[in-house]
């Protein structure tokens, strides 16, 4: 029965939904799951009946009910859920006992294999089952169910649940949990439901460090239901309505307005100007010599920070944009955030008010709002494993490929008389195309890329394909590139007439050192001298000029620079830029250059064993041996005492080096099996482990299959990378 479960993955709609109830009053009819006529919507979600078909469900029971799928649109039927397969799901259901109050109609099931306990939504939660609303909406009974694992006790007196305050014993249970980035903060379950219903996605986080994507992660697997909503305070009519007053006041020292301080009489002299920077302050054109509205103003206190602060101090007075200097006007025009099917009236000024600064924000979460526009609907990509990257080219080159649709991928090989399929990771299909990606002939360059000139990629569209390809691996969950140079990245937000780039961008040698030559003459007769072996190369980039001074040698080796780097490539740059177009990827980068530099320009931070151990997750009770088995041996690897690498051992397990931006889906666990050797499961990112006698033999069998697993999955990709 756990099996069914899997068919629930696309159960994950929660719009406002209206209540058709007719004549009768909700509280009187009774849910087809689980026969109760409570409408408690924090328990059992929203209590919901469709009159025409007289049938009446809570929200809960009919989307954890492990033999039925939402296949309709949101209106169609119930919550999406049509009715035909409601009647048949309570039908199955109807066959089946509750373990827990022996009756029938327990149409939720156990998905840990072999376990047959079936039950109630209602009777789950009083015996304490978990549920989880993501995935696959799995649910465990008692026995089975997740456990948060704490490796020691320091805590010997009581501890405050960091919501309601009561003190509480500080032992992780079902009904007490622990935070898994603050290891001193503790909560009722009850408290941390009611505090997610009311929060919402947006705004759920840890109530110490803030942090939601580590807390979220964990909260959702020990069963806490995150609806995907606003905030219940962002929902209130005119909640924001006095921030979105504009202030209308004089504030400098000596007002010349005969009619007063508050007067404001627009498209005049007498208008009154906000400071642009707190919008706190104000000032009449006049009165500050301002000669239009459109011209900057800051008051006093705004201008003394600004002008008294150290990056103002060091910036140059005709310095190139960076993103430590984007304008603050900017910042406060800023669009707000796609959450958006679910935005209140006036959610747009009131995004406008709250977001502050639009260029710290946290990577992950800016990828996850781009991931919002993924559609349920799945493509599968049929991908030869022996040549990924031209496969990946048909595919994402046919006019029916939608980069919308969720991406499944099936690996199939020509040589194959059946024409048998196999099912792919696809973290590790969008990591093998980003490894082509940074070594194919579109880029140039060792450590820090950038374009290239090739008329063969150019014929061939390939640097509309790069770009777009990089879009879609960023917004359906695959690593980010880190291999391009600032001089890209800073084209590609500011435009290439606002770079400038530098010596290390020229990757031709002789190039290089034709400007090292140009920028080291010490005096006239030597720069000539340079110009006059380059005079052909020269006259055809357009950079050949009379030299009258030796400071003419800065000019031209700027020109050179300028040319080779930027100039040559534009017709590339044009096409790259409108492949990264692709779902709205290269508008968010240059609305959050500083979040996307550190992804673009950078690779991801070494791994360490803290790094994995936290990643994994224990999904059910496993020996407790082989978990202690597991932490020394993920020590063992970062301290160089294995012969595999800490990226070794995440590839084996999720066909990834690094963790993705959008971080992994599923979320990577481990499991104990009693086997001789691990086994990785990198559709799934699960990790089997071994179940052995000693810590020796452990680490024996973990190296031992994880080293020629890797060496024989390189040796069949070969003939890929010579493509």
């Amino acid at each position: 029965m756990g099996l069914l479960a899997v068919g629930c993955a696309a159960r994950r709609k929660e719009g406002k939904l209206t209540r058709p109830f007719g004549n009768l009053h909700p509280a009187l009819l009774a849910c087809v799951f689980c026969r109760k006529n409570d409408d408690c919507p924090n328990k059992y979600g929203e209590k919901k009946t469709n009159e025409k078909w007289n049938i009446t469900v809570h929200y809960y029971c009919l989307l954890m009910s492990s033999g039925i799928w939402q296949r309709g649109k949101e209106e169609e039927g119930v919550y999406g859920f049509l009715i035909e397969d409601i009647r048949k799901e309570v039908n199955r259901a109807s066959k089946l006992k509750c373990s827990i109050c022996k009756k029938t109609g327990a149409s939720i099931g156990c998905v840990a294999s072999r376990c047959k306990r079936s039950y109630h939504f209602p009777c789950g939660l009083q015996r304490e089952c978990i549920f989880q609303f993501t995935g696959n909406f799995a649910s465990f009974c008692w026995k089975h169910r997740p456990v948060q694992i704490i490796t020691s006790n320091n805590y010997r007196d009581s501890m405050p649940c960091t919501i309601c305050l009561e003190f509480i014993e500080p032992i992780p249970t079902y009904s007490i949990l622990r935070s898994p980035c603050c290891k001193n903060a503790w909560f009722h379950r009850d408290c941390l439901q009611v505090q997610a219903i009311n929060a919402g996605v947006f705004f759920f986080r840890c109530t110490i460090c803030n942090n939601s994507d580590i807390f979220q992660k964990e909260m959702l697997r020990m069963g806490i239901h995150i609806p995907e909503k606003d905030a219940s305070w962002e929902l209130e009519e005119n909640a924001y309505q006095e921030l979105l007053q504009h202030y209308e006041h004089c504030d400098v020292r000596r007002c010349r307005c005969k009619e007063g301080r508050d007067y404001n009489e627009p498209d005049s002299k007498w208008e009154i100007k906000r400071c642009q920077c707190c919008g706190s302050s104000g000032t009449h054109l006049a009165c500050s010599s301002l000669r239009s509205w459109e011209q900057n103003w800051e008051c006093l206190e705004c201008r003394g920070i600004l002008y008294n602060s150290e990056d103002f101090q060091k910036a140059k007075k005709h310095s190139l944009p960076n993103t430590n200097n984007v304008g603050i006007t900017d910042c406060l025009l800023e669009e707000s955030s796609p959450k958006l099917p679910r935005q209140s009236p006036g959610a747009q000024q009131k995004d406008l008010l709250r977001q502050g600064s639009k260029y710290r924000r946290d990577i992950s979460t800016i990828i996850m709002e781009l991931g919002f526009q993924i559609k349920k609907k799945t493509k599968r990509l049929w991908i030869n494993k022996a040549n990924i990257w031209n496969s990946a080219l048909d595919v994402f080159r046919n006019q029916n490929f939608n980069p919308s649709h969720t991406i499944e991928v099936a690996y199939v090989n020509e040589s194959d008389n059946f024409g048998r399929e196999h099912p792919g990771s696809k973290q590790e299909f969008l990591s093998l195309l980003m490894q082509h990606l940074e070594n194919s002939p579109v880029f140039e360059g060792s450590l820090s890329k950038n374009l290239s000139l090739n008329s063969r990629a150019l014929e061939e569209n390939l640097y509309y394909e790069a770009g777009k390809i990089l879009a879609i691996s960023l917004v359906h969950g695959g690593p980010s590139p880190g291999f391009f140079s600032k001089t890209l990245f800073n084209c590609l937000v500011y435009g290439p007439e606002n770079t400038q780039p530098i010596l290390d961008d020229v990757s031709d040698f002789d190039v290089a050192q034709m400007i090292i030559r140009v920028n080291t003459a010490t005096n006239v007769a030597d720069l000539n001298s340079v110009v006059n072996e380059c005079y052909n190369y020269l006259e055809l980039i357009g950079c050949l000029r009379i030299i009258t001074s030796l400071s003419d040698k800065y000019r031209l080796a700027e020109d050179i620079l300028v040319y080779h780097v930027i100039k040559r490539v534009q017709a590339p740059f044009e096409s790259f830029k409108q492949g990264l177009k692709t779902l709205g990827v290269l508008e968010k980068i240059q609305t959050y250059p500083e979040a996307f530099y550190s992804i673009f320009c950078h690779k991801p931070e070494n791994l360490s064993a803290k790094v994995l151990s936290d990643l994994f997750t224990v999904c059910t009770l496993s020996d407790v041996q082989a978990l202690g088995f597991w932490n020394s041996y993920l020590q063992a690897v970062e301290d160089g005492k294995s012969a595999i690498t800490m990226e070794d051992l995440l590839i084996f397990a999720t066909g990834c080096n690094s963790i993705p931006p959008a971080g992994f889906k599923p979320t990577p666990s481990i499991e104990c099996l009693h086997m001789d050797f691990p086994i990785g499961n990198k559709c799934n990112n699960c990790l089997a482990l071994p179940i052995t006698n000693t810590y020796q033999e452990f680490q024996e069998n973990m190296d031992f299959a994880i080293r020629n697993t890797l060496r024989l999955e390189k040796e069949e990709s070969s003939h890929y990378f010579g493509h």
